[in-house]
């Protein structure tokens, strides 16, 4: 089974709904046994298909936070969410999808990823109509390096040039790099939201991770603006900021925590060819970013278990939608065509076969008249015709082969080492012939064989234990 992983871009605040668009997205094709089949960046029609496709969702377009969930499931809980976390945001909860990990934290609560339904309905709506049927979608901050050690201390940043998210992995280094101080590590402030529905945080400790080059040619004091984005163990947050602020930036949310700073690299469109996103560019304003292929950024977004895709925005490959008709068009309609063939064929060859009918059944009954003018109702020519010539041969005096005397002929050439004394008594009626024998004589295996070979029948009643003899033709 064939796996599609994408970057999402960030949504831009200031766009409005009506104007969303999706830019070339970069993205990472994988067969079944995990090869990479094809990497690069295309517009969303044209990105390849697979059998599943995995969304890394920016980190600025996503409030994560823990909270004690009641013990609810499906609907009742997705109803009672919006009141868990309203006194956390600015934006109406209800404009919002919450999003639950499956993975519980200490004391009993579980994290919640909280993200504007409209963007994440336009993104879903989106992959789908492009024929992405099984969507999955991540947080990019749960696919940075040792990420999936979720459960110890250890936080991450990630920073991304404009419209592409730049991640982090947890502290790796006992030092920090230059620019952001070391040090221990106290309480760290909890998350908060704005108007737009974007997460924003302080955090104690920010590794950090920077993007190639920026996508947006945005520019403050001669520096491309990046994406901040903050893991901080289970969680993360996200923020824009120069390039010359990272180092600032990170020691001033960090204060004094290690830190390890990544730069995502090997994304198609910033080769460094490219001067405006080139990695040497953002070197000069970033300082101690350690490289992380975003082929491995991808593939960790598999390992991740965290699907946002939940409640109304759950993965239904079967739901019948538009894209999902245009596919099917052409097969709904060959099925359809074959199976009005199928059944104009077979009412025509009944039809047929009716006829053909008809025509055998009259000439059995011209037969029958020609044979015998006499005849004035017929119902069944071939029975009739059969007892017409019965009665013409008994009238003749030939003898039946269901007579009386035929089938007692037939039974006596059949009774061999039966003694014909050992018969008790003979019945004829109905053209059968119902023989009882004496309670000592006992028939050997072979009579019955010995009845077909003279064109008769016998069976025995295993009630009253009498044989009846029937003519065999």
């Amino acid at each position: 089974m064939s796996t599609l992983i994408v970057l999402l871009p960030p949504r831009d605040p200031a766009v409005p709904s009506q104007e969303w668009q999706l830019p070339e997205l970069p993205f990472v094709l994988l067969d079944k046994s995990g090869r990479t089949q094809r990497a690069g960046r295309s517009a969303l029609a044209l990105l390849p298909r697979a059998s599943s496709t995995v969304l890394m969702v920016a980190a600025r377009d996503l409030l994560m936070m823990p909270a004690k969930l009641p013990p609810l499931r499906g609907p009742r809980l997705r109803q009672a969410l919006p009141n868990i976390v309203e006194d956390q945001l600015i934006q109406d909860p209800q404009t919002c999808h919450i999003a639950v990990d499956p993975q519980p934290l200490t004391g009993g609560r579980q994290l919640l990823a909280i993200i504007d339904r409209g963007w994440f309905r336009f993104i879903c709506e989106a992959f789908a109509a492009a024929g992405h049927r099984s969507l999955r979608a991540v947080p990019v901050t749960r696919c940075l390096p040792q990420a999936a050690a979720l459960n110890t201390p250890a936080e991450v940043a990630e920073m991304v040039n404009a419209g592409e998210p730049v991640m982090a992995g947890p502290a790796t280094r006992a030092t920090a790099p230059p620019g952001v101080a070391p040090g221990g590590a106290p309480g760290v402030p909890p998350a908060v939201s704005d108007g737009a529905g974007r997460g924003a945080a302080v955090i104690q400790t920010a590794p950090a991770l920077l993007l190639e080059g920026a996508v947006e040619s945005a520019v403050v004091n001669g520096a491309p603006r990046v994406e901040l984005a903050i893991a901080r163990g289970v969680q993360g947050e996200g923020l824009a900021v120069p390039a010359n602020a990272v180092n600032a930036t990170l020691s001033a949310l960090a204060g004094a925590a290690p830190v390890s700073l990544y730069m995502l690299t090997e994304v198609s469109g910033n080769e460094p060819s490219l001067a405006a996103t080139s990695p040497a560019k953002l070197a000069a304003y970033v300082h101690g970013a350690s490289p992380l292929p975003f082929e491995q950024l991808a593939r960790r977004a598999l390992a991740c278990r965290f699907d946002l895709c939940q409640f109304e925005f759950a993965s239904q490959p079967w739901r019948l939608d538009r894209a999902t008709l245009r596919r099917l068009r052409l097969p709904v309609m060959l099925a359809v065509a074959a199976l009005v063939i199928a059944i104009v064929g077979a009412n025509v060859q009944w039809l047929m076969l009716s006829r053909q009918r008809d025509a055998i059944n009259t000439q059995m009954t011209e037969l029958l008249l020609n044979a015998f003018p006499k005849t004035t109702v017929v119902l069944d020519a071939p029975d009739q015709m059969s007892r017409q010539l019965q009665q013409l041969r008994v009238a003749a005096g030939e003898l039946s082969p269901d007579d009386f005397l035929s089938l007692a002929d037939g039974l006596a050439r059949s009774l061999a080492p039966v003694p014909v004394n050992g018969i008790a008594a003979l019945d004829y009626h109905d053209r059968r012939l119902d023989v009882t024998f004496k309670p000592e004589v006992k028939l050997d295996a072979d009579f019955a064989k010995r009845l077909a070979r003279n064109g008769l029948t016998g069976a025995i009643d295993s009630n009253t234990g009498k044989w009846t003899i029937r003519n065999g033709q």
